[in-house]
């Protein structure tokens, strides 16, 4: 009996002794989205978290906060950079501010497909614009959301060709490139945080906005916009990106894993935003909101290629940079 009272009690020492070590060896990574947790930004995301914690057999938790509730996505940005926050996944739109050269993925017809857009994140392409971001940005993509092409939305008439953009007020992100591109087509940019864009196109500030339809659907734009037109100006690329202090911090084997899970979530992202694009469109018809095709949108190529992207070859790096990366897309 003595000897089993003296093994209980070291047993219980043991477990008292381990149990802080349990406690403080886990960390939590704080991730924040701009989108809702059903969007793409939130299928990566829930990926990349499904990933991490299984894998690191309970070392990591992942915490996602949606839909803004870190603030919009620029300052998302600069919280990782500091690191009062790990991570988050942002448009490259609103990351581009910080590294002006990955603004390149920007510019208008740049990409034309997803092939386009695979190339552009992964290979020797995908090296150059994480080693931009790290010098830069002081941020370390571990993968990329594939979004699709943003889409035109709005709630003040059909959109069917270059005319009718004429005096069309259109949300647009704090972006030069974005803002320079829809006043060559004849529309009129209104520079927005994205957190205020369902409020204004509700009290019609603006009459509309471009998402792709999976933003669209799952931001509930049908509740505000009447109309949707099919444009191919700009893909949407959305980095999941830590801050480069943090990743630093970890050890080999962390960095290691944390990589690999994020390039899992990026194959993840890819077949889902392929496979449910299409399922977006038909629910956005379903909610009364009316579809079409643009008529001249080889007009709407020639104009952005002519007039926007020569006003921005010094801010990416020159003209022989953005040669380089259509060669590489094999233009």
């Amino acid at each position: 009996m003595k000897r089993f009272t003296i093994f209980s009690l070291l047993m219980f020492l043991v477990a008292v002794l381990i149990l802080p070590v349990s406690a403080s060896a886990e960390k939590t990574l704080k991730i924040g989205l701009g989108d809702p947790i059903d969007s793409d930004q939130g299928v990566l995301a829930l990926r990349f978290k499904e990933i991490v914690e299984k894998t690191s057999g309970g070392k990591y938790k992942v915490d996602i906060f949606p839909a803004g509730q870190l603030g919009d996505e620029q300052k998302m940005v600069k919280d990782s950079r500091r690191g009062s926050i790990d991570g988050a996944v942002v448009a490259v739109n609103n990351i581009t501010p910080f590294a002006k050269s990955v603004g390149i993925l920007t510019l208008p017809y740049l990409m034309q497909n997803f092939d386009d857009a695979v190339k552009a994140t992964t290979g020797e392409l995908g090296d150059k614009w994480r080693a931009v971001l790290i010098k830069e940005a002081g941020v370390h993509v571990l993968g990329w959301a594939y979004s699709n092409f943003r889409v035109l939305t709005n709630s003040k008439k059909p959109v069917k060709n270059l005319a009718d953009l004429k005096g069309l007020k259109i949300r647009v992100p704090k972006n030069a490139i974005m803002i320079e591109t829809w006043q060559a087509l004849g529309a009129e940019p209104i520079p927005m945080a994205w957190p205020e864009t369902f409020t204004a196109l509700q009290q019609k500030v603006v009459d509309g906005q471009d998402n792709p339809h999976i933003t669209n659907f799952t931001m509930k734009f049908y509740e505000v916009q009447d109309y949707t037109s099919e444009v191919h100006y700009l893909f949407s690329l959305q980095p999941l990106v830590v801050g480069e202090e943090f990743f630093q911090s970890l050890p080999a084997e962390d960095q290691a894993m944390l990589t690999r899970a994020g390039i899992e979530a990026q194959q993840f992202n890819l077949l889902f935003s392929v496979t449910k694009s299409e399922a977006a469109k038909q629910n956005m018809i379903d909610k009364g909101v009316e579809y079409m095709e643009v008529e001249d949108e080889d007009q709407w190529s020639k104009l952005a290629m002519e007039k926007v992207w020569p006003k921005f070859y010094d801010t990416v790096g020159g003209k022989a940079e953005v040669d380089n990366v259509l060669k590489a897309l094999g233009r």
